[in-house]
C-alpha cells in the first residue's frame, strides 16, 4: 500500500524517522485498529491513530454524548449532547483526516456479535469502562488471535497492558476473575479529566509500535500512573499456566455475554415516554406512577424528580431486584441510556413492563424543569 504524495507530505515527520520511515508508514496506512469506548481512553487514542495514519479505524461505542462526557472526552463538543457517540466521533475523525476509512460501531459489544466486528481489525483498544467488557474483549483476542492494548482509569490512577497471541500473557493471567461493582465507575468515584489522556495516548503509541513493528511493547508488563505523584511503576506479570483462556487447559471456548447485555430486540421493545407525557401523567394523578432513577447515588443526590426511587443500574444485573408496586413504571437517568437497559433488564426479569423517560433528564430539564439540577 504505497503512499500518494499528499500522504509523504502529511506524514514527513514520520518519515524522517528511521524507525518508521516509509515502510513504516505504509504499515500503518494497511492497519485496520478497532477502538472500543470512544470515551475518555478512546478519544485521544483515536485521534492520535487517525492523525497518524491508520488506513481503517473502527469506533466501537452504544452510549450517547452526555454533557459530564466534555470534561474529558475530547473527540466531543457541546453541538453534539443527546447525540450517538460512535457516530459523532466517525464524523470528527474524518474531518480530520478525509484519507482513513473510519468505521462506526454503534451497538453494544456482545458474545453474539464480536467475532463479526474483530473479524474486520487486527489490532483492539479496550477502552471500555466496565469490567466485565474488558474480560469479553480479552477473552476474544485470545481466541480469534487480534493483538489487544488495554487501560483503565480510576481517579487519579491509570493502568495500560499489551497482548500479542504467543508472545504475551493476556489480562486474565494478570487478573483472573472479574471484580465487577468492587470498582466504582467514573460517574460514582470522580475521574481527573487529564487522566485518561495520558493512557489514551499511551495506548495510541503502543499500537504504533506493534503495527510499525518497532520498540518494545507492554508485554508482560503492567505500567501504573499515579497523576497526583506524577510517577510511572511497572510489575511484570507472567502467563499463567492454569489461565482460563490462554492457559494449557483453558475453559472458556468462546467469550461470555457481560451482566446486564441486553440484545437489540430487547431495547427495541421498551416503549418511551416524553418528558411533556411524563409531567402531565403525574399532575392528573389519574393512576400511581413509580419513578424509578437508575443513576448513582451520587448523581441521585445532587438532584432528582420528586417522589424518585434511587435504584441504580447494577442492582438490575443481579437477581431478586425489588420494584415498587406501582400500577405503572417509569425509568429514568440522565440520558436515557441506562433507563433502557434498566427497562429491558426488568422486563426480563419478569418484572411488569415499565416505560422509559426518552432522552432522560436532560429532556426533562429542557422542556419541563430547567432548575433541575444534574
Amino acid at each position: 500500500m504505497t503512499l500518494s504524495a499528499a500522504e509523504r507530505r502529511r506524514y514527513s515527520r514520520h518519515l524522517s524517522l528511521a524507525e518508521i520511515g516509509v515502510a513504516g508508514q505504509e504499515k500503518i496506512k494497511a492497519a485496520r485498529v478497532l477502538v472500543i469506548g470512544a470515551g475518555g481512553l478512546g478519544s485521544p487514542a483515536a485521534l492520535y491513530l487517525a492523525a497518524a495514519g491508520v488506513g481503517t479505524l473502527g469506533l466501537l461505542d452504544f452510549d450517547r454524548l452526555d454533557e459530564s462526557n466534555l470534561q474529558r472526552q475530547v473527540l466531543y463538543d457541546a453541538a453534539g449532547i443527546g447525540a450517538p457517540k460512535a457516530e459523532l466521533a466517525r464524523a470528527r475523525l474524518a474531518a480530520l483526516n478525509p484519507e482513513l476509512r473510519v468505521v462506526a460501531h454503534p451497538t453494544e459489544l456482545c458474545a453474539a456479535n464480536v467475532r463479526a466486528i474483530f473479524a474486520d481489525y487486527d489490532l483492539v483498544i479496550d477502552g471500555s469502562d466496565r469490567i466485565a467488557t474488558r474480560y469479553l474483549v480479552n477473552d476474544a483476542c485470545v481466541l480469534y488471535g487480534k493483538a489487544l492494548i488495554s487501560a483503565a482509569i480510576h481517579r487519579f490512577e491509570g493502568q495500560a497492558m499489551t497482548y500479542v497471541p504467543q508472545r504475551a500473557p493476556c489480562y486474565r493471567c494478570l487478573f483472573p476473575e472479574p471484580a465487577e461493582g468492587l470498582v466504582p465507575n467514573c460517574a460514582e468515584a470522580g475521574v481527573l479529566g487529564v487522566l485518561p489522556g495520558v493512557l489514551g495516548t499511551i495506548q495510541a503509541t503502543e499500537a504504533i509500535k506493534l503495527i510499525a513493528g518497532i520498540g518494545t511493547p507492554l508485554l508482560g508488563r503492567l505500567l501504573t500512573y499515579d497523576a497526583l505523584e506524577l510517577r510511572f511503576h511497572e510489575f511484570r506479570f507472567s502467563r499463567r499456566r492454569d489461565c482460563a483462556v490462554c492457559g494449557e487447559r483453558p475453559t472458556i471456548s468462546a467469550p461470555q455475554d457481560p451482566p446486564g447485555f441486553c440484545t437489540l430486540e430487547e431495547l427495541q421493545r421498551v416503549r418511551c415516554i416524553s418528558a411533556s407525557q411524563l409531567a402531565r401523567l403525574l399532575e392528573s394523578a389519574e393512576r400511581p406512577i413509580g419513578l424509578i432513577d437508575v443513576r448513582e447515588p451520587a448523581e441521585f443526590a445532587l438532584g432528582h424528580l420528586p417522589r424518585a426511587v434511587n435504584i441504580p443500574l447494577g442492582r438490575f444485573e443481579q437477581p431478586g431486584v425489588a420494584l415498587p408496586g406501582a400500577l405503572e413504571l417509569v425509568f429514568v437517568c440522565r440520558s436515557g441510556v441506562r433507563s433502557l437497559r434498566a427497562c429491558a433488564l426488568a422486563r426480563r426479569a419478569g418484572g411488569p413492563e415499565a416505560l422509559q423517560l426518552e432522552g432522560g433528564l436532560l429532556a426533562w430539564q429542557a422542556g419541563v424543569d430547567p432548575s433541575l439540577l444534574l
